[in-house]
């Protein structure tokens, strides 16, 4: 068999060779099981590898990339989403996972079942906006508490509000 040359010949042969990859975790909120970032990479790393593809994932002016380098040619295919603008480090980390995998699940088409891709069809109320003390939105909202132009129920209607915040706001 000859060698392949170029990133499309070595990713066709590494499709070939990775296959569907196994669901290894469970999602109690919901009751599905998945493949996790680390059963995906796992599953499709050694055989990129064995075909002198490089599977890298940085993070680059608030995206998180997955890319496939032929270490031959240096082609390079990519696939990129954008993380959220706000939330806690804890919250960025679960962002970054979660795309991670999505990038690299769409860039390679594995096939893995989406059990989440379903409930993506049914439309979810949007996110409220963090409010955070100091923010030029907080004090809006303070002077629109002060000034008798709002409740604290409004705010709460339209921003998440914790309880220092809150306490915050109502001083």
């Amino acid at each position: 068999m000859e060698k392949e040359t170029n990133i499309y010949g070595k990713l066709h042969k590494a499709k070939r060779q990775i296959g569907t990859v196994k669901k290894n975790a469970k999602n109690p909120h919901f009751k599905n099981t998945y493949a996790d970032l680390n059963a995906l990479i796992d599953a499709v790393e050694p055989i990129l590898l064995e075909n002198d593809l490089i599977l890298l994932q940085p993070l680059e002016n608030g995206k998180v990339y997955t890319r496939i380098v032929d270490i031959n040619t240096s082609e390079i295919l990519e696939s990129c989403i954008d993380l959220p603008a706000s939330g806690t480090p804890q919250a960025m980390g679960s962002a970054i996972t979660y795309y991670r995998r999505y990038t690299l699940q769409s860039l390679l088409s594995l096939q893995a079942e989406d059990d989440d891709g379903t409930r993506a069809s049914v439309p979810t109320p949007p996110t409220k906006e963090v409010l955070l003390i100091g923010s030029s939105k907080f004090i809006a909202c303070k002077t629109a508490l002060i000034e008798g132009k709002g409740t604290i129920e409004q705010i709460k209607g339209k921003y998440e509000v914790n309880k220092e915040v809150e306490q915050a706001l109502i001083k």
